[in-house]
């Protein structure tokens, strides 16, 4: 069982990014849950989702544990390190993070994921930069899942985003 966390502001599309790794890992069969968790702000307070992936039933969707962490705020950083299993794996986005991990028992994956989006034009693609880093870390769901999940997360007036989503994940999966 792989449990992931996923946070950040809001407005970073934490949310989404749970959204698509819990839908990428429906389309290929596995039991999945995602639980998002947030403030009454409605952008800039921080946010988070738990994601779970498994082959078998999932008991609870709470996840205190985690075995992923995709952080990308300072505020997430600080609170999601220290959870993570010995053996876990962290992404954080090393544009607005500057901090270094202390832990030495986790791998740990920096992206200067609104860098890069801001290359491509859209600082918005941001997640999806983090979220081709984690697909490639993780390997828990693959990159035609997660395309194919673009279309049932994003509301059709923004599928013409989806090619810029989709270079952007390439973008991310190329950063190791």
């Amino acid at each position: 069982m792989n449990e992931i966390i996923v946070a950040g502001f809001g407005g970073q599309g934490v949310l989404v990014l749970g959204q698509l790794i819990a839908y990428g890992g429906m389309i290929e069969g596995k039991a999945v849950s995602w639980l998002p968790s947030y403030g009454p702000e409605q952008r800039g307070g921080t946010c988070n989702c738990s994601v779970v992936i498994s082959e078998s039933e999932i008991g609870s969707p709470i996840v205190t544990e985690p075995t992923c962490a995709v952080v990308m705020n300072l505020p997430s950083f600080t609170r999601f390190e220290p959870t993570l299993k010995p053996g876990g794996l962290l992404l954080y986005n090393t544009t607005l993070i500057h901090q270094k991990p202390e832990r030495s028992d986790i791998r740990v994956i920096g992206v200067p994921a609104n860098a890069i989006a801001e290359e491509l034009g859209n600082i918005k693609v941001s997640n999806m930069v983090i979220l081709g880093a984690f697909i490639e870390a993780a390997q828990l769901v693959s990159i035609g899942s997660i395309e194919e999940s673009l279309k049932n997360v994003l509301p059709e007036r923004h599928h013409h985003l989806i090619p810029l989503n989709m270079q952007a994940l390439e973008r991310g999966r190329a950063y190791q």
